[in-house]
């Protein structure tokens, strides 16, 4: 009987993001974003994506945002296993220009969808290279819900947390330009993996997610 791997998506992002994971004897289970409560904390939000994992000592896969997400979740509920995948694991990772961000209040002034002329460098910093990562990336910034992006933009740029639970993994790439390398400690490393690599480097993911489940 294969068994449930629940996954958390980037900030904006949908489950096609982990269509290309292959990962033999676990089906993979999508949790999606829902629109937030006016004012609603991470933690409290967090409860309702708990609340979606039917079973105690579940694996979870979070991406960027979603990684985030999955340490608040694990302070929630027991995990077999919590995979981070271009994320953070605390505020020591958080870029500097993030926190500026966020202590300055500069996240609530820029627009939440990006102007088509700036579609350019949100690519470049996701590390969306081709024509079909491309249009991946601009349906993807089209179809998100502006109340959430504002809302999980805010609780990543102000992210204060220290604690990390017991089985974590941590997978990044070190051309990642939106949580770089540089900040990144205990990870397995993909060469060249940018932020966008859950999607165009899964078979090494998923090669690296099989051996660490086997422990």
């Amino acid at each position: 009987m294969e068994q449930t791997i629940y996954c958390i998506s980037g900030l904006g992002a949908d489950q096609r993001i982990f269509t290309n994971l292959h990962l033999t004897g676990y089906k993979l289970r999508h949790i999606q974003w829902i629109r937030p409560e006016k004012r609603e904390t991470m933690q409290a939000y967090a409860l309702k994506m708990a609340g979606i994992i039917e079973e105690d000592n579940a694996v979870l896969i979070g991406v960027s945002f979603g990684g985030m997400m999955g340490i608040e979740i694990a302070k929630l509920k027991p995990l077999r296993k919590l995979i981070l995948v271009s994320s953070i694991k605390s505020v020591a990772e958080l870029p500097y220009w993030m926190k500026l961000s966020g202590k300055l209040k500069l996240n609530k002034i820029i627009p939440v969808r990006p102007l088509r002329a700036m579609e350019k460098i949100a690519n470049d910093r996701l590390g969306a290279s081709n024509e079909e990562e491309k249009r991946i990336a601009r349906a993807y910034r089209q179809a998100a819900d502006p109340v959430y992006v504002e809302w999980a933009v805010n609780h990543v740029v102000n992210w204060k947390n220290n604690w990390q639970p017991d089985h974590i993994i941590h997978i990044h790439g070190d051309k990642d330009k939106m949580f770089p390398i540089k900040k990144i400690t205990n990870s397995h490393i993909i060469k060249d993996g940018t932020h966008f690599m859950i999607y165009n480097r899964a078979a090494e993911i998923s090669e690296i997610i099989l051996q660490e489940l086997k422990q």
